[in-house]
């Protein structure tokens, strides 16, 4: 976890300087209106719906060089590079400035309380999925705390020593530290959410967030992946009954690793895990797994998908793509790889491959996911492709299973819509959790 500096919501921030290499930095900032249920209850659901992008557009005039994406009812994600970390702190300040004045909304001047949560880095420091969690935890401190929150990445981060998490792994896994967060998938077509992706996050107590990237080969070195992948399951098992309670049947897809495929006491306690749970449940494997020992890795798939669990190909294009182990899996859906989707309307040459790679897939009888959709215009030429399904931040982030409930609550509340009405032309924020 990175440090953090607390900046008190009414605190002004000094101009110091800021020489230096332009762009050295990159931040995430995550803006939250604290008062959405209050301002809700007065204005009425509908037109609630806008306070986002009412908030986005104040914003936008204030960091005029920062890109701004309302993500939610609530929340507005702010994306900038700057010269060091007090380019982050002015730009807090800034829209503090900017966002202090009471909003006109329908004539009547509505304040907003803002809270602010957000992480920066040096350039090529950090991955992106990082510095997202890191400003998502800065939120969720500044709800607690009452304050903005804001996260330095390059003072004080945790060095993963691999020894000790290799130490403290099983304790984490039987003590509760490990937690699983969905993401959802949309079926194009349906128009509606037919699965999700269950995804481990280890909160330690004193590291604060471990991100899979840092733990997930330290379990499998310590040969504690097994014990892992089993937990999550039997929790996807037990979140699966909640949803179902709510009157939702879907598919939970789990990453299994490469070395689960060989290992066939893995596979005959997954098999009796799923026979017990008695819900839906798929695995996702990439080709690097399967290529390391093929003809284990497909025996064993084959006896997981005749216990009923759906197969899928994860990251597919980012590996060695063999079309031969391809047509010998047992794989019901093949996800190709986010890197071609996030290029998709930018580039010539994505668009082909992400094309073919549909047309392939469906004619081996496999669904086609694409991960990392983004933006409404990637959905819709996804769409014209017959692309079957679309996961990524445009639809939701990985989120709690308290809030993925909230999630298909609210997406099965939605009003009636004209049926010939196509999905694309609904606001961003209808498929973003609040």
């Amino acid at each position: 976890m990175g440090v953090p500096r607390r900046v008190g919501a009414k605190a002004g921030v000094q101009r110091g300087d800021t020489g230096g290499d332009t762009g050295a930095w990159h931040f995430v900032c995550l803006v939250q209106i604290g008062n959405f249920a209050a301002l809700r209850r007065h204005l009425g659901p509908a037109r609630a719906e806008d306070l986002a992008r009412v908030l986005e557009a104040r914003i936008a005039l204030a960091l005029p060089d920062a890109s701004t994406l309302a993500i939610g009812r609530a929340t507005i994600e702010i994306r900038f590079i700057g010269p060091d970390f007090a380019a982050l702190e002015i730009a807090v300040a800034d829209l503090r400035a900017a966002t202090e004045p009471p909003f006109d909304i329908d004539t009547v001047l509505h304040s907003f309380e803002i809270l602010v949560g957000a992480a920066g880095a040096p350039r090529d420091t950090t991955e992106d999925v990082r510095l997202v969690e890191e400003a998502e935890g800065a939120l969720d401190d500044s709800h607690v705390e009452q304050a903005t929150v804001l996260r330095d990445l390059s003072a004080g981060t945790a060095a993963f020593d691999r020894l000790t998490l290799t130490r403290e792994l099983p304790r984490a896994i039987a003590g509760g530290e490990m937690f699983l967060q969905y993401q959802p998938k949309v079926n194009v077509r349906k128009q509606e959410i037919s699965s999700a992706e269950a995804l481990v996050r280890w909160q330690h107590p004193v590291r604060g967030l471990i991100l899979p990237g840092d733990f997930i080969t330290v379990a499998e070195e310590a040969r504690q992946i097994s014990a892992l992948t089993l937990w999550t399951i039997d929790e996807v098992i037990r979140d699966q009954r909640t949803l179902a309670a709510d009157g939702h049947d879907l598919t939970i897809f789990i990453n299994i690793s490469g070395q689960l495929l060989g290992d066939k006491h893995f596979v005959e306690a997954a098999c009796a895990a799923v026979r017990a749970g008695n819900v839906k449940i798929g695995f996702e494997i990439t080709e690097t797994a399967v290529i390391r020992d093929p003809e284990s890795a497909i025996a064993n798939l084959q006896i997981l998908a005749d216990q009923g669990i759906v197969i899928a190909i994860d990251d597919y294009g980012a590996g060695l793509s063999s079309l031969a182990y391809l047509k010998q899996l047992p794989a019901r859906e093949l996800k190709i790889d986010k890197m071609f989707v996030l290029q998709l309307t930018s580039s010539n040459r994505d668009p082909l491959i992400v094309r073919s790679t549909i047309d392939l897939a469906h004619a081996l009888d496999m669904e086609v996911t694409a991960e990392g959709v983004e933006t409404q215009a990637a959905m819709a030429l996804l769409s014209v492709m017959g692309c079957d399904m679309i996961q990524g931040y445009l639809i939701s982030r990985p989120i709690s299973i308290d809030a993925f409930r909230r999630f298909l609550h609210d997406y099965r509340a939605r009003p009636a819509e004209d049926p010939r009405k196509s999905m694309f032309q609904r606001p961003a924020a209808f498929w973003k959790s609040a």
